[in-house]
């Protein structure tokens, strides 16, 4: 497994446990009313679970598993790498300023952080759409 399908993966297991923290605090809160604030955490839990973990471990999984060009390219297989790990980057940076902006209640900063989510996406498609490419049927 390369180095960066390794720690996308990583990084998503730790978005699993802060998303997972951060919904057990406010289900918590719930049942039994100890702090008011900890419910503006919900933002930062959804951006953690939805773009943290399922689309990161999604990209660190593809980055892996889909096509090589082994024969086109053999000092560069997994071809345009400076974009995948642009978007393991920008991943992270929007999750965590949509998850303080909108903890804050700062709006401005929750656009930008999934406005960084967005390009992040981008970059990865960018990255990958070389490698989509039809099965070659002998």
């Amino acid at each position: 497994m390369p180095p960066l399908s390794r720690y996308m993966i990583r990084m998503a297991l730790g978005h699993l446990a802060l998303g997972f923290l951060i919904g057990g605090l406010m289900l918590a809160h719930k049942a039994f009313p100890y702090a008011p604030w900890v419910m503006r955490l919900l933002p930062w839990h959804i951006h953690a679970l939805f773009i943290g973990w399922t689309v990161q471990l999604a990209f660190g999984v593809a980055y892996w598993i889909f096509p090589r060009f082994a024969l086109e390219r053999p000092g560069d297989p997994r071809g345009r790498a400076g974009w995948a790990w642009a978007s393991f980057g920008l991943l992270n940076a929007g999750v965590l300023s949509a998850g303080l902006a909108g903890a804050a209640g700062w709006g401005i900063g929750l656009a930008l952080g999934a406005g960084l989510e967005a390009l992040g996406v981008l970059a990865f498609a960018i990255h990958l759409w070389p490698r989509v490419r039809p099965a070659i049927l002998q």
